[in-house]
């Protein structure tokens, strides 16, 4: 069977030539071929980097010169009697309210006591409690304390805050004297 299909294939190459002999090709047309696009090449590891870089910007980011283990948490705000400060230190406020941030991530732990602070003030509460640790199990620094510190220097409607009484959780735990007025500190 071999034999006979490479005798047919032999004859119709041989036929096609022969019937193809006179043909001629065609002239190329006047046809331009498109010119490749020189494309600049994309830096996509500087695109990375760039993005990292605006990741951290955003991200909290724990200042090793503010703040170690076991140091106390004290702020009054510009404008306010220090007397005020020395009253929260010993206790003098009531508390009317707690929460405890163990157990959270940064991102986690802000949200929640942002909206902690704003519901304090919506209950026109004027001292409230924050636990939120010493970074005792923490691998490098208290990041909740630190975290911490930086949200309530910078919210509005505190006046004061600072670490607790040995009693009622000393510097794992700041009391937090707030406004209920809302030009304060603004």
């Amino acid at each position: 069977m071999t034999e006979m299909h490479s005798e047919k294939k032999n004859t119709s190459d041989t036929s096609f030539r022969e019937a193809m002999a006179d043909v001629k090709p065609l002239a190329a047309p006047d046809r331009i071929e498109p010119a490749r696009r020189n494309v600049p090449p994309i830096a996509r590891q500087r695109e990375k980097d760039d993005r990292a870089v605006l990741r951290e910007l955003l991200e909290f980011r724990d200042d090793l010169a503010e703040l170690e283990t076991g140091e106390e948490l004290i702020y009054l705000r510009p404008g306010h009697q220090q007397r005020t400060l020395k009253r929260l230190r010993r206790g003098n406020f009531s508390v009317s309210d707690t929460i405890d941030l163990h157990h959270m991530s940064v991102e986690t732990a802000k949200k929640v006591l942002l909206d902690f602070i704003d519901q304090a003030v919506r209950n026109h509460m004027g001292c409230v409690r924050v636990v939120h640790g010493k970074g005792l199990r923490s691998p490098n620094l208290p990041r909740l304390k630190i975290m911490t510190n930086h949200v309530l220097r910078r919210h509005p409607r505190v006046i004061a805050f600072a670490s607790c009484r040995p009693v009622d959780g000393g510097t794992g735990a700041t009391n937090v004297l707030l406004s209920a007025r809302t030009g304060i500190g603004r």
